[in-house]
């Protein structure tokens, strides 16, 4: 439930990008970079509350997180002005990638070590039935009653999480022995920072499209702007089948579901470039780069707390960090090539290029990694 508040936040926003920049009064680079704060909020707030919050039982991390996540929302419901919808949805990424880890580890930990690629998948599920239910739902009410009702929507569901916390987790206490400073001491394991780098690079790809996809689809595919929520439904079904089957394919091998995934998530963007001027088209190359794309996620989350075990709160929520840096890359990726004066199908031909580069970049930093998997 967690997972389907933030996934809705994260992702309706784009869907609504369109009314955002109108009522705020901004050009559609600009919107881009609301997207690319919220992404940063991850960045900066992964690390930092999950090395803070070290000590602290999964279940009460999880709730204090979850309130943060609230009070975010609360904010950007009335943020008057450009400016400072910015820092209210910076505020509303502190809590992300924290909650994630959090709640990923305690899924891991119930599940035992070997079912913990699919335990976590479940976890992350959250955010692609996020893009199956709640951003369609999201982006309905926002076209409806105004793009701010969003923040209503996930607050609520913010709301619900805190109170299924409180009643349904059990307390899970942090290993023995975690502190602050053992967390941040796994900070030094170049492993990590390879694994992070390779998720951020070859993410990005996927952000460079999913960002605009809906003034793509509508602006060269002659889309009607109605089905908007249908699209952003339908890349959540991919969601979904590519978290599950990641899961099931990292508990193998994670390097190697990483390094396919990469690989067919730059085909797809491609793809899609090329169909962008027949929306209808364009959905089987949007699908396959939404099963590609989520398909990742576990075995990044896998890799980064292998290469730092002393360190699993921290080393789970850099990846999301990982993910919302290359989200706010992506994004800033396609504002610069649509301000350069380039039609709306060159991001995702861009995104297809980062993608590769990442693909590239495992080759080149998970050799070892990939030697020892099986």
């Amino acid at each position: 439930m967690g997972g389907f508040a933030i996934g809705t936040t994260e992702f309706a926003i784009m869907g609504l990008l369109p009314q955002a920049v109108e009522d705020l009064g901004v050009d559609l680079p600009a919107g881009g970079v609301l997207i690319s704060a919220y992404a940063l909020g991850v960045v900066v707030g992964a690390p930092l509350l999950a090395a803070g919050m070290a000590r602290v039982d999964r279940r009460t991390s999880a709730l204090w997180l979850m309130a943060l996540f609230v009070v975010g929302h609360a904010i950007s419901l009335w943020a008057p002005t450009y400016e400072s919808m910015l820092v209210a949805r910076f505020i509303s990424g502190l809590p992300h990638g924290a909650y994630f880890s959090a709640a990923a580890l305690a899924a891991a930990h119930l599940a035992g070590p070997a079912r913990r690629g699919q335990a976590i998948a479940w976890v992350m599920a959250g955010l692609s039935v996020a893009n199956l239910l709640g951003v369609p739902l999201a982006t309905w009410l926002g076209q409806e009653l105004g793009w701010r009702s969003m923040f209503v929507v996930t607050g609520v569901f913010g709301l619900a999480t805190v109170l299924a916390v409180a009643v349904c987790v059990p307390t899970i206490p942090a290993p023995e022995g975690t502190s602050i400073r053992r967390e941040l001491g796994g900070m030094a394991s170049p492993a990590l920072w390879k694994a992070v780098a390779v998720g951020i690079v070859g993410f990005a790809g996927m952000f460079a499209l999913y960002t605009y996809i809906v003034p793509v689809m509508v602006e060269v595919g002659g889309m009607p702007l109605s089905l908007a929520p249908l699209v952003m439904g339908f890349y959540g079904v991919g969601m979904v089948v590519g978290t599950l089957l990641g899961g099931s394919w990292a508990d193998r091998s994670a390097v190697r579901t990483l390094q396919w995934s990469l690989g067919l998530v730059a085909v797809s963007l491609a793809a899609f470039s090329l169909a962008a001027p027949w929306w209808w088209l364009s959905l089987i190359p949007l699908m396959a780069a939404a099963i590609c794309a989520s398909a990742l996620v576990p075995s990044l989350q896998v890799l980064l707390v292998d290469s730092a075990p002393q360190s699993p709160q921290l080393a789970g929520a850099l990846n999301h960090s990982a993910l919302n840096l290359a989200n706010a890359a992506g994004a800033w990726v396609g504002a610069a090539v649509i301000a350069g004066g380039a039609t709306l199908q060159v991001p995702a031909a861009a995104g297809a290029v980062l993608a590769f580069l990442g693909l590239a970049l495992s080759w080149i930093l998970l050799r070892r990694t990939n030697r020892l998997s099986p």
